[in-house]
């Protein structure tokens, strides 16, 4: 099978290359690292991907056990790889691994990741010892919070997975990923503060609010509908950040109703009840381009996220906001609404963690539209998991000659039943990409949207105050004057020398344009002060 992104096995691998290759199972993910045997020790780097060549004298014995071994001591767990693996291996060679090693600590991680994986059940020797071991390396990929760790005495391993096996993203934790999740964001909302106010940024909130909705419906293609602009805008300014996490059919149906409104083709709102694929239509040809679980692991694997969340507490927020936010779009567990809740996450997370104050929103979905390269970096961290399936299962889909309607409404003739060969890659899909991606954005949001935003606010207000220092007149009808003067390139408009003919008088608009000319630039010349100060040595 040819996976995008995916290396081919090494000539003479071992570790998970080697189970890889001797039982004929490939993970649709990239396997982080890969071990071959060599003339010398070295390690090649590949975009935090590793290769790493061993002497002959580290080959292991050419059994499931040696190199299951291997990869638990010296590479980094796949548990996509190892759900796929166990399915084909089966339990024997497990079980006789344990009886073989009772006390030995990979013997019993093993153990315990097989169980975990799979459902099914090994035989624990009764003379079954040794020191409790963690269950994944925490260094080398996310592991929950250590106040989140359980013991499970059964295998003596502490279960420090950041999930459940309904729902566990893997995070590897490189260099590149930590820079990325250590971005410290309110620092650079310190610095907005300190360049504004904090009275002008949460003045500004309102307009950020409309703003980041009118661009979060831009990215879906529909930016022109005021009415569902406001609404989500009055829904993120309400619900972020409060109340539970919309993670149950209860809580989604609540916030579902509020984003749709009343007029909706969903007649049952919540989890959905119907099949789903992500695509567009070219010539009234239906083209896949994602497909989502079925409607009977919805819920369990929205468990499975809160049971991340609650596991990673205290941990980087930005990390937890990308997992969340883009968790929940490829769980997709709504029949509409999807991408307005995913990107509703993100600020929600930030604000439940304490990074973003209330009511502030960041509008990140300004940055993921301010240009055709953002938008198809957005589009191209979602092929991230969705390109590898589809590779995968395209030739599983189908389009029946029959329409069903389901109970949430919708009607489909979409069919997909090779479930269980999707199924690994959506209950352990590999985020780091997108917590690498969504913390380049909150960085962009905080120094380049938010600040122009409130720089364009800053100078609206002094140009208000100033225009009415000329002719006294009320806050809407300066903005709406003001508005005039940008889009008539300062001439007065007979629109507004109709409605206020003082503004027609001798001398009047001059002064009106000269007083609004000058606050423009007061503000241009601080802030370019303020800029020098904070722009890095």
């Amino acid at each position: 099978m040819n996976i995008p992104d995916q290396k081919p096995l090494p000539v003479t691998p071992i570790g998970a290359a080697w189970l890889a290759k001797e039982f004929g199972v490939s993970p649709l993910g990239r396997l982080p690292v890969m071990s071959q045997i060599g003339y010398r020790r070295s390690t090649l780097v590949d975009d935090g991907f590793r290769m790493e060549t061993f002497p002959e004298v580290m080959r292991p014995l050419p059994e499931l056990a040696a190199h299951l071994q291997f990869h638990l001591r010296h590479e980094i767990v796949h548990l996509e790889f190892l759900a796929r693996l166990f399915k084909v291996a089966g339990p024997d060679q497990l079980q006789t691994w344990i009886l073989k090693e009772p006390t030995g600590r990979y013997a019993r991680r093993a153990a315990f990741l097989y169980e975990w994986l799979t459902d099914e059940v090994l035989h624990v020797p009764d003379n079954l010892g040794g020191n409790y071991v963690d269950a994944i390396d925490g260094e080398g990929l996310l592991a929950a919070s250590p106040d989140k760790v359980l013991k499970v005495a059964r295998w003596r391993v502490n279960d420090n997975l950041p999930g459940t096996k309904f729902f566990c993203p893997t995070v590897v934790m490189t260099d590149k990923l930590q820079v990325a999740a250590d971005l410290d964001v309110p620092a650079l909302f310190g610095q907005l503060s300190a360049e504004f106010g904090e009275e002008l940024l949460l003045r500004a909130a309102a307009w950020m609010t409309l703003r980041e909705s009118k661009a979060s419906f831009t990215i879906e293609g529909e930016s022109d509908r005021a009415s569902r602009i406001q609404r989500f805008a009055d829904v993120m300014a309400r619900r972020t950040g409060q109340g539970p996490l919309p993670l149950t059919d209860a809580t989604l149906a609540e916030l579902q109703q509020e984003i749709l409104g009343p007029k909706t083709t969903v007649v049952r709102a919540g989890l959905r009840q119907s099949p789903v694929f992500v695509g567009e239509t070219v010539r009234y040809q239906e083209v896949v381009h994602y497909v989502a679980p079925p409607v009977s692991d919805l819920q369990d694997m929205l468990d499975g996220l809160q049971t991340f969340l609650n596991r990673t507490q205290g941990q980087s927020p930005v990390l937890r906001s990308a997992v969340a936010a883009f968790a929940f779009v490829y769980i997709h567990p709504m029949a509409d609404g999807n991408g307005r809740v995913h990107r509703f996450l993100i600020n929600d997370i930030l604000r439940r963690d304490g990074v973003i104050p209330d009511p502030v929103i960041l509008p990140v979905s300004a940055v993921i539209t301010s240009d055709a390269g953002e938008r198809r970096a957005y589009d191209h961290i979602l092929d991230q998991v969705s390109r590898p399936l589809m590779m995968a299962i395209r030739e599983k889909v189908e389009f029946a000659k029959v329409q069903t309607t389901y109970p949430d409404g919708v009607t489909s003739n979409f069919v997909f039943n090779a479930h269980d060969l999707a199924r690994p890659t959506w209950r352990y899909p590999d985020l780091g990409a997108h917590v690498v991606y969504l913390s380049k954005v909150i960085a962009r949001t905080l120094t380049e949207q938010m600040r122009e935003e409130s720089k364009y606010l800053r100078r609206h207000q002094r140009a208000r105050a100033a225009i009415k220092e000329v002719v006294e007149m009320p806050d809407h009808q300066a903005d709406r004057l003001l508005r005039s003067m940008e889009q008539n390139e300062d001439q007065l408009s007979n629109v507004m020398a109709k409605e206020m003919p003082v503004l027609a008088q001798p001398g009047v608009w001059a002064a009106i344009v000269g007083a609004a000319s000058q606050a423009f630039k007061s503000d241009e010349s601080m802030s370019n002060e303020v800029v020098s100060r904070y722009r890095p040595n």
